[in-house]
């Protein structure tokens, strides 16, 4: 399913290393018909590319901005205080990581004014399932096929359930 007439999402991360974890964004995009884009643009190594990205990002037609993100995790909140897109924060565990922990609370703690919306550590699935769900505000195809995906998530549910229960437990 190709929607080239909807909104693109922009999924960014800090290094190549938190593309393992993104890859789950790009997937569900990729599930919905969502076109989208990715790169590597470090708030802390390149903060002069993180700026042009964020400054630049609503003209090249971006209407949400996924960004991934470990140990000190910057990305998001900086991005955040640049554009005025809506940005996902997607905490990723790390090697030099305090167990994740210190990239939800970088991400998570943003001052009043500057929000950056954030999911779970390494829930890129869920940050790329809620730009999706922000297009459908202004998408009927893409809410109905984002309905379709819940559907087929309940259906599989329902299906595990009954493997279960017919276990003989």
């Amino acid at each position: 399913m190709n929607r080239e007439n909807i909104a693109q999402v922009g999924i960014i991360m800090g290094s190549k290393s938190d593309l393992p974890v993104m890859q789950d964004a790009i997937e569900v995009l990729k599930a919905l018909g969502v076109s989208f884009e990715v790169s590597i643009v470090s708030a802390h190594r390149t903060p002069e590319r993180m700026y042009e990205y964020a400054k630049s990002a609503a003209t090249r037609g971006l209407k949400v901005i996924i960004a991934g993100a470990g140990g000190a995790a910057h990305l998001p909140g900086m991005v955040a205080s640049i554009t005025h897109l809506p940005v996902i924060g997607v905490p990723v565990k790390s090697s030099n990581s305090i167990d994740g922990w210190d990239s939800v609370l970088s991400i998570l703690q943003m001052p009043n004014g500057i929000p950056v919306a954030t999911v779970a550590l390494n829930a890129a699935k869920n940050a790329g399932i809620l730009a999706a769900q922000i297009l459908a505000t202004s998408s009927e195809e893409l809410a109905l096929a984002i309905l379709a995906f819940k559907a087929d998530l309940r259906a599989k549910v329902e299906e595990t359930a009954e493997e279960v229960e017919n276990m003989g437990f």
